[in-house]
């Protein structure tokens, strides 16, 4: 598959920046690979494949916190086990509350500005909106961020 030689080693970075894990990024990557070789797609795009990147990265999260809560509410001392670290699910638990918060589109701002780095005007170009409402949706981040710690914004 021609996408996965030119685009695999950039959406794996891209997916481990996103999910800190690398083996959860191989196994992202590989899913998207293995989905567009069974549906016989070679056509798509760069900025195709990092937003089904991000997609597939802020579901795994969403399901790796449903996961620690269960594994909370029915045994404690299993949880430490669902990412290694307190503190690494603490953070998992803030990420999963916010892109449960915000609409999908938000929270594909949210990925391209806090984990890859963009610019407004990157990200802009990336989803399709104005550098304006891109700002205006990275404010929204940020209050929905202060909101769930109990900040005021």
């Amino acid at each position: 598959m021609d996408a996965y030689t030119r685009y695999g080693r950039a959406l794996l970075r891209k997916a481990e920046r996103v999910l800190r894990n690398r083996d959860d990024a191989l196994d992202v990557v590989q899913s998207l690979f293995q989905d567009l070789y069974e549906t016989k797609r070679d056509d798509v795009d760069l900025p195709y494949l990092y937003r089904a990147v991000t997609n597939r990265c802020l579901s795994l999260l969403r399901d790796e916190r449903n996961r620690a809560r269960l594994l909370a509410e029915n045994d404690t001392s299993l949880v430490p086990q669902a990412r290694g670290s307190v503190e690494r699910i603490d953070d998992l638990d803030l990420l999963g509350k916010l892109v449960r918060a915000l609409d999908d589109e938000t929270s594909e701002i949210l990925v391209l500005h806090y984990f890859d780095d963009l610019p407004q005007e990157e990200i802009a170009s990336v989803v399709g909106l104005s550098r304006k409402t891109v700002g205006k949706r990275l404010e929204t981040i940020r209050e929905t961020v202060c909101s769930l710690q109990g900040a005021p914004s």
